[in-house]
């Protein structure tokens, strides 16, 4: 704020003050705020000119008080705080999800809710109308957010398809089996047989659809699936390292494994390092995600992109589309195999 000619603060510009320099009614400005509807597109032009260059900035309490509505969204993370921090992809999608809401000048508020408590606090702030929707992340199977968030009619958005709830809840996906599918096709065309898969935990999707894409190249190739070659993961690189060591001494003869997150894929990479097998000439190494974690590996990882920006992007648009009244959809978007030294 700066000083005016007599040396007191100048007062910070008010709707008046737009409508007097657009040459409009206080009631023209007001409608443009709120969306331009009914107002003549040289109307609306005058006042966003007249906006900036008044410097004027909504008030977004008062606004709220008037249209019932906070002009802010959730960004909501139900696993514990370490694996924000931990798993690179949270930090890119937060990423792309605030940068698709600046272009509405919409805030995103980043919510974790990792335990019951956190749970039930974040539940009351939200269900207070403090967000006007939500985007979930990382919801398991059993997770009674999503039905709670519903219930209570707070616009909601999934990343990921949820498991038991695809009719009745949006949600922005990768198509998580076909590229699958995809990474083991390619493992199969290195002449690879004995392929393993460390798959993510079994109550996501994401877990569910890249697991059933591995059963599925794999029968239709006329190669039984062996049990002993699937282990269990967490999306954790740690998870990732134990369920290598397993797979190692289930399966000593595997050649190829594919791994349902970068991450975890890393910790596989450590594994095989401290088995003295080679990668990829002992045994090919195949991730999922195309996160900064795969070009950080050593080799680097052969993987599976999913589209991040896009499935921001479709989060925000989906989400204020059901803000604005439009009934729940369903996104769908393709992956693609991203070959590097690892397989």
């Amino acid at each position: 704020m700066t000083m005016n000619a007599t040396g007191g603060r100048r007062r910070p510009p008010t709707i008046h003050d737009v409508a007097r320099e657009a040459g409009v009614s206080r009631g023209t400005v007001s409608r443009v705020l709120n969306g331009g509807h009914y107002v003549s597109p040289s109307a609306q032009e005058a006042v966003n000119a007249a906006i900036r260059k008044t410097g004027y900035v909504v008030n977004r309490h008062a606004r709220s008080l008037i249209t019932g509505r906070s002009d802010s969204v959730g960004f909501l993370l139900t696993e514990p705080q370490e694996r924000f921090f931990e798993d690179p992809n949270f930090n890119v999608l937060l990423r792309g999800c605030t940068q698709a809401l600046a272009a509405h000048d919409i805030p995103l508020l980043l919510m974790l809710a990792g335990t019951p408590d956190e749970r039930r606090r974040i539940m009351r702030y939200i269900t207070a109308g403090h967000v006007d929707g939500v985007l979930l992340v990382s919801s398991h199977s059993g997770d009674p957010v999503a039905d709670e968030l519903r219930d209570a009619g707070v616009p909601l958005v999934a990343c990921g398809k949820p498991i038991g709830q695809a009719s009745k809840v949006s949600y922005v996906a990768a198509d998580d089996r076909d590229g699958a599918r995809d990474m083991v096709r390619h493992l199969l065309s290195l002449g690879r047989r004995r392929i393993g898969t460390v798959t993510g935990p079994l109550d996501t999707p994401g877990g569910v659809d890249r697991l059933a894409g591995y059963r599925e190249i794999l029968a239709e190739e006329g190669i039984t699936v062996d049990e002993r070659l699937i282990a269990s993961g967490d999306y954790s690189r740690a998870g990732g390292e134990a369920a290598a060591t397993r797979l190692l001494a289930q399966a000593p003869d595997l050649d190829a494994v594919f791994v349902a997150s970068d991450l975890m894929a890393q910790g596989v990479l450590t594994a095989l390092d401290r088995a003295d097998r080679r990668v990829p000439q002992d045994i090919a190494v195949g991730g999922f995600d195309d996160s900064p974690a795969a070009l950080t590996a050593r080799p680097e990882l052969t993987t599976v992109r999913q589209p991040w920006d896009r499935i921001s992007a479709e989060m925000v648009r989906v989400l204020l589309a059901q803000i604005g009244g439009e009934d729940p959809a369903a996104v769908i978007l393709p992956t693609e195999l991203v070959i590097r030294g690892s397989a």
